[in-house]
């Protein structure tokens, strides 16, 4: 099996078509074709960025077709022992956002509205479907002006606002 076949042999097993496996490794869609056409070799790059993608290949077998295509090593005790100690990944910048922010206003709420007992009236307007932004200009008072508000979406785009 020559590697321009091993590559075919990897984009069947990644289960994606030749247009999403090129997308997928970040090369040319014409790339793909003209390897496994058999009409280029693949470039050192090429090979390296497969296996970027899909480390479970093995170096040799994708090089030279020597040994089986995917990696079958044992771990050991400690190399077990190590995969299950791995530590979970971090929270992402958005939901640490959404977190603080529907900690952060009520609390607002509450300590003006034990220091200051006359704006109760506007407080309660938050359950009139006023926007948020008026909602903690009203908390706030008069003494503090907004500088800017800052929208952030789930798909990680934002929008920021300044009055």
């Amino acid at each position: 099996m020559n590697i321009n076949e091993r590559i075919t042999k990897v984009i069947q097993y990644s289960t994606f078509t030749s247009s999403e496996f090129a997308d997928e490794i970040d090369v040319q869609r014409s790339s793909v074709s003209h390897i496994t056409s058999g009409r280029n070799k693949p470039s050192l790059e090429f090979i390296t960025k497969i296996k970027s993608r899909f480390p479970e290949i093995e170096w040799d077998w994708l090089i030279t077709g020597i040994g089986e295509m995917l990696i079958t090593k044992k771990l050991s005790a400690d190399e077990i022992t190590e995969e299950v100690q791995k530590p979970t990944s971090l929270p992402d910048l958005f939901s640490i956002i959404n977190e603080e922010i529907e900690h952060e206003i009520p609390t607002i709420a509450e300590s003006v509205s034990e220091n200051r007992p006359e704006e109760k009236k506007e407080i309660k307007k938050e359950n009139m479907g006023i926007s948020e932004a008026t909602q903690i200009e009203n908390i706030v008072g008069a003494k503090s002006n907004i500088k800017r508000i800052v929208i952030f979406y789930n798909d990680g785009k934002f929008e920021s606002f300044e009055p």
